[in-house]
């Protein structure tokens, strides 16, 4: 009897956990993906394979932890150039350890007819120009009220990417690194 009270209390606990994750909203029509040469986003290809005891030891050396931010997964520096770039528009998600931040969609002033969403990707844990990748998306309203996508200039991510590392450059230089 004992162990079958214990099994139904792990049963009931398994089912109000898992009907708490139906209410997750997702948007199938833009990626969570970096697109890179073959199409697949994985941040451990950007991390040294130096193994646990590897390069600089089980926590890594002083100027490895230096140029990581310590407690986050990705470079320091450009999490938060990233963040400051976009902090006009709503964050949806941030994840520091995987290096993804994705904003809610955002509607200027001057074109209320049109809204971007950008998602930033932090590929690896060194301030390098191909260390950060941005994808833009837009959708204009129609006369019936409908957001349908259009097209992005593909310079559009550029800038945004440029911005963030200027900014990571600018947050380097007045800490003095």
């Amino acid at each position: 009897m004992r162990h079958s009270a214990i099994r139904g209390f792990l049963a009931i606990g398994l089912v109000g956990l898992l009907s708490a994750c139906g209410g997750a909203r997702v948007e199938h029509n833009y990626p969570a993906e970096v697109p890179g040469s073959d199409g697949r986003y994985a941040p451990s290809d950007q991390i040294s394979r130096g193994g646990v005891f590897g390069e600089d030891g089980l926590f890594g050396g002083p100027r490895r932890q230096e140029e990581q931010g310590g407690g986050i997964g990705v470079n320091a520096l450009l999490w938060r150039a990233s963040l400051e770039t976009i902090s006009f528009m709503p964050v949806v998600s941030a994840d520091p350890f995987g290096g993804v931040i994705i904003t809610d969609w955002f509607s200027p002033a001057e074109t209320p007819s049109e809204r971007f969403k950008i998602n930033i990707y932090i590929l690896g844990r060194q301030l390098r120009a191909d260390g950060v990748k941005a994808t833009v998306f837009k959708q204009q309203r129609e006369a019936s009220g409908n957001w349908v996508d259009s097209p992005v200039d593909a310079a559009t991510a550029t800038q945004v990417e440029n911005s963030i590392l200027t900014r990571a450059r600018q947050i380097r230089q007045q800490a003095g690194r």
